[in-house]
């Protein structure tokens, strides 16, 4: 049987940079080489590709910057699906041809829907969600209208802009006040794993939260903190039937799940499945699904949500398009806790990208 040809895509120019050679690492030493022939493409932080030939030395590192490796650039004419030598002296050489990509990229410009447009310009599979759906949900505010769009419960929130901020500080913190009881969260609209969130306790906190989080983006949003809530999560597998697995339960090592606790210090508990009750996990797992459904996902994704300890209401967090694949991430402990090993994962994120574009195919076919 002939080999898949999976380029798998890492590093990229967010704050996450670091956190996907990790995920990557990981996804690599998993696939089944006799099932797959990998291409390892890495992206650094000012955005220029490079293929690695050496794969393992290539993962070995924090950084793509750090490597030599062989400028490249992906065929976007629609035709090819190649990868091609990008230097001064060898111009437009074919090196390798693509089944699919897997794109183990977080945050800006690797979930937010950018190179997701790529890819569909180069008419090349990819594992993951479509354009819109890695857009919507990478745009905090964006996503939280879409699910009160679709009747999806959660906590009380507002968004400001930098320009907003510039003019008047005081007046922003005053409206946030008379609006929201402290402690609250604030968060850059569009990033992942924790970056640049704070929780605030009192105004000068607020205040230097906000100024922390406009350094990673020009829209941010504040968030009613979920007091006497689990933080649960369960992740999605599918297309147009997408399944939910158990829930889990994550247990912070500090005062919230923030990047340190998530990729370094390796201090939260994660609890599968997770401390509430049988039907609020249903209640969890219906609901990942219908966010799912709400942003037109597809392939993956890990929805997080808050439990009350009391009641068992739940409130819909946010949706991650492509979550961490490390070794300590909740996404595959999901699925192995649901009877889908790491390898198997996998196998079905590559198939149900191959699916994906061949439908489209049909509907180009038939228009």
């Amino acid at each position: 049987m002939e080999k898949i040809k999976v380029g798998v895509l890492f590093g990229g120019q967010s704050a996450e940079h670091e956190v996907s050679l990790v995920s990557a690492r990981s996804v690599v030493a998993a696939i089944d080489r006799s099932r797959y022939e990998i291409s390892l493409i890495g992206i650094t932080h000012q955005g220029q590709w490079l293929l690695a030939e050496d794969q393992n030395k290539a993962l070995s590192y924090k950084t793509v910057d750090e490597q030599s490796l062989l400028p490249v650039s992906l065929d976007y004419t629609g035709a090819n699906r190649q990868i091609r030598r990008n230097q001064s002296d060898v111009i437009d050489e074919a090196i390798t041809d693509l089944d699919i990509i897997f794109p183990v990229l977080h945050g800006p410009h690797g979930e937010d829907g950018t190179v997701q447009g790529l890819f569909e310009l180069a008419n090349l599979p990819y594992v993951g969600c479509g354009v819109a759906a890695s857009a919507l949900a990478m745009d905090k505010v964006l996503a939280k209208q879409a699910f009160m769009s679709a009747d999806i419960p959660q906590t009380d929130f507002q968004a400001f802009r930098v320009h907003d901020w510039r003019r008047s500080e005081s007046a922003i913190i005053k409206k946030i006040e008379a609006r929201f009881e402290y402690p609250v969260f604030i968060k850059p609209a569009n990033m992942g794993s924790s970056v640049g969130i704070t929780k605030a306790h009192d105004s000068n906190e607020l205040a230097r939260g906000i100024r922390l989080a406009f350094d990673y983006d020009l829209k941010i949003i504040i968030e009613e903190s979920a007091q006497g809530y689990r933080e649960v999560e369960c992740a999605i597998l599918g297309n147009e039937n997408p399944r939910a697995s158990v829930v889990g339960e994550i247990v912070p090592g500090n005062e919230f799940y923030d990047y340190e606790t998530k990729y370094i210090d390796d201090k939260s508990e994660l609890i599968i499945p997770a401390r509430i009750s049988e039907p609020a996990a249903e209640t969890v797992r219906s609901l990942a699904v219908k966010a799912f459904q709400a942003i037109d996902g597809s392939g993956l994704a890990r929805v997080d949500f808050f439990v009350s300890q009391d009641s068992q209401v739940v409130y819909i967090n946010e949706v991650n398009t492509m979550p961490g694949f490390t070794p300590i991430s909740m996404y595959p402990k999901l699925w192995q806790a649901s009877g889908i090993d790491y390898g198997e994962l996998i196998d079905q994120l590559i198939s149900l990208g191959i699916e994906k574009s061949k439908q489209k195919q049909l509907l180009k076919v038939k228009l």
